[in-house]
């Protein structure tokens, strides 16, 4: 199938797309695919972009991880597990992660037990305890955290 655009109209076209919001190099690939670019020519389009600095993974790991902490208020397991499916490298999935303040990280967490506990109808402790557990799980915190903050907020099965 014929290629949507020239290479230099999709390469205006990807630099913009790319200034626009932080892209990782799976993203770039998929919209030169669905553009129909050659192979080649997507690994030419990629490099310029990489030698340019419109696609920096480590940055986009960073910028990744502090929205979906900040917005989103997901858990680190979660976010690595989503920078996994994007194939960011190792390094730099540490690099973003380590920007999440480990003090902000657990008020955060508090914060999120808190509002849930409040909006909660169980009676019953254990289940109370059990869906709580679930929830923050399912947000990708750690376990022990999970239990530390269930506990400071007074919600210890007996």
């Amino acid at each position: 199938m014929k290629p949507k655009f020239g290479l230099l109209e999709a390469k205006q076209k990807i630099e913009a797309f790319c200034a626009y919001q932080e892209r990782c190099d799976q993203e770039v690939r998929k919209k030169l695919k669905s553009w129909n670019m050659y192979s080649e020519d997507v690994d030419v389009l990629i490099s310029d972009l990489i030698s340019h600095n419109f696609l920096n993974e480590e940055r986009f790991a960073k910028a990744y991880v502090s929205g979906k902490f900040r917005i989103k208020k997901w858990g680190r397991i979660k976010i690595k597990q989503h920078l996994k499916q994007k194939a960011i490298s190792d390094y730099s999935m540490r690099a973003g992660l380590s920007e999440i303040d480990m003090n902000e990280y657990l008020e955060t967490l508090e914060q999120i037990a808190l509002s849930k506990l409040r909006l909660m109808n169980e009676s019953d402790t254990w289940k109370k305890y059990a869906k709580m557990q679930r929830y923050l799980h399912g947000k990708g915190y750690e376990q022990e955290f999970i239990i530390q903050i269930l506990e400071k907020t007074g919600l210890k099965p007996a």
